[in-house]
C-alpha cells in the first residue's frame, strides 16, 4: 500500500480499496483527506490492474462528516484562511466576495467531481455512521452497499449550512426529488433499512459480510468484463443523466459500438463465448479508449 496519512490505499487482485483512516475521529473529513482521496482516484484511473474501486471506512464509522474541531469557524472558510496562501483570499479590497475564486470552492465537491470523472466503477461499502460529507461523498459512487450498522444523515440545515459536494445534482437523480428533499429538510439521521427503502443503497448486509459482498461485486466486474467497455459504460450512463433527448445517447452509443466492434475486445468477447471459456480482454483503459473519448470535451470531437 502507498503511504497516505488519512486514508489507506491497497490493490489486490484487480480491486483497489480506499479506506478512510481516522478511526479515532470517526474518519471525519479534512482538507488533507480530500486531497489524498483525489490522489487515490488519480492512481486507480492510471493503473490498468485496477478494474474496480471500493471505498470504506476504518473502525466503527464510515465518515462522521466534516471535522468540527475548529468550532464556530468550521465552515467560515475566509476566517479559517483556507486556500489563502499569503493573501490568496476571495475577499476583495472593498470587502465584497469574488465567488468565482478557487478558494471559494467546496472541498466535498472537489472530491465528488473527481469521483464523477473516474474511469473505473466505484462501490461504496458503508460500514457505519455516514453523515454530512460522509454521505454526500458516496453519491458520486456507482453502487452503495450498507452494513446494518450504517447510519445516514443529510444534516446540513441542522448546522446552519446547505447540502454540498454537488449533492443537489446527485441526490435527486439517485432517490428522486421528494425523498431527497425530505432527508435534507429534516436533517435527521436514519438507518440502513430506510436508506434501502429510499434507494440510497442497493442492499443491506451484516457488518461481517460487508467487505465480502463489496468484493464479490467488484470481482463480478473484474473477472468477466472488458475494462474499456466498463469504463465507457460508466461515463455514458452518468453523463446522459443531463441529456435533453435520447438522440444524445444514440450519438454516443453509435460511436462506441462502432469503435468497440473494431477492437480486439469485441472479437475476444464473441470467440470466448463460442469456445465456452473465460475471456481474456487485451484492451486497456490507459491505451485503448476509443478516439472520440472524452466526447463531452469539444476539443476531442473528430
Amino acid at each position: 500500500p502507498m503511504a497516505f496519512e488519512q486514508i489507506i490505499y491497497s490493490v489486490a487482485d484487480g480491486v483497489a480499496t480506499i479506506t478512510l483512516n481516522r478511526p479515532e475521529k470517526l474518519n471525519a473529513f479534512t482538507g488533507k483527506m480530500m486531497s489524498e482521496m483525489i490522489e487515490a482516484f488519480d492512481m486507480t484511473d492510471a493503473d490498468d490492474n485496477v478494474k474496480a474501486v471500493i471505498v470504506t471506512g476504518s473502525g466503527r464509522a464510515f465518515c462522521a462528516g466534516a471535522d468540527l474541531s475548529e468550532g464556530a469557524k468550521t465552515f467560515d472558510y475566509d476566517a479559517l484562511g483556507v486556500g489563502r496562501g499569503g493573501g490568496d483570499s476571495p475577499t476583495r479590497a472593498d470587502g465584497s466576495t469574488d465567488y468565482s475564486h478557487h478558494a471559494v470552492r467546496d472541498g466535498g465537491g472537489r472530491l465528488t467531481l473527481r469521483i464523477f470523472e473516474s474511469l473505473k466503477p466505484v462501490i461504496g461499502a458503508i460500514n457505519g455512521p455516514a453523515v454530512g460529507i460522509g454521505v454526500t461523498m458516496q453519491l458520486a459512487m456507482d453502487i452503495r452497499i450498507a452494513s446494518d450498522a450504517a447510519r445516514f444523515g443529510f444534516v446540513f440545515a441542522r448546522r446552519g449550512i446547505v447540502p454540498e459536494a454537488a449533492s443537489s445534482w446527485f441526490l435527486p437523480r439517485i432517490v428522486g426529488i421528494s425523498q431527497a428533499l425530505e432527508w435534507c429538510y429534516s436533517g435527521r439521521v436514519f438507518g440502513a433499512e430506510e436508506a434501502l427503502a429510499g434507494r440510497l443503497v442497493s442492499r443491506v448486509v451484516a457488518p461481517d459480510q460487508l467487505l465480502a459482498e463489496a468484493n464479490a461485486l467488484a470481482r463480478e466486474i473484474a473477472d468477466n468484463c472488458a475494462p474499456v467497455s466498463v469504463s465507457l459504460t460508466r461515463q455514458m450512463m452518468w453523463r446522459m443523466l443531463g441529456a435533453d433527448h435520447p438522440m444524445e445517447a444514440h450519438k454516443i452509443d453509435s460511436r462506441a459500438i462502432w469503435a468497440r466492434g473494431r477492437q480486439a475486445d469485441a472479437k475476444e468477447g464473441v470467440v470466448s463465448f463460442l469456445e465456452k471459456r473465460p475471456a481474456k480482454y487485451p484492451d486497456t483503459v490507459s491505451k485503448n479508449m476509443p478516439d472520440f473519448f472524452p466526447w463531452w470535451d469539444e476539443r476531442h470531437y473528430k
